[in-house]
């Protein structure tokens, strides 16, 4: 959780808000597929219906006030994977720093499966 004082009183974001909006972000960019989430029990990647999407999401909250953000996701075949990661890196940062106000420190993106349709 995130706590922000200013001169009207407390703000306090829960990690759930961070999830939402990051998850959000990356799925709408072109050529990704959803967001996945390796199992424990069998160890394959699984992709994340619209619920449950913030699972494929860890916020990690650093000493100096910013967070770093982990995506875990799946694409299309055949896009071009390091400007989709690019495009993700940058629109995590803008949507989530403009919805919270918090810094972001660090975006990564892991392509953990592609999906051939």
């Amino acid at each position: 959780m995130v706590r922000i004082s200013n001169d009207i009183g407390n703000i306090q974001i829960s990690n759930e808000v961070f999830l939402a909006l990051t998850s959000e972000a990356a799925v709408n960019c072109f050529g990704v597929k959803g967001m996945t989430v390796r199992s424990v029990k069998d160890g394959f990647v699984h992709l994340l219906k619209r619920e449950a999407m913030g699972k494929g999401v860890r916020v990690t909250y650093n000493d100096d006030a910013t967070i770093s953000i982990e995506l875990h996701i799946a694409v299309d075949q055949g896009v071009n994977i390091p400007a989709i990661c690019d495009s993700i890196v940058n629109q995590v940062r803008y949507q989530v720093g403009s919805a919270t106000g918090v810094e972001i420190k660090t975006v990564d993106v892991f392509v953990d499966s592609v999906i051939i349709d």
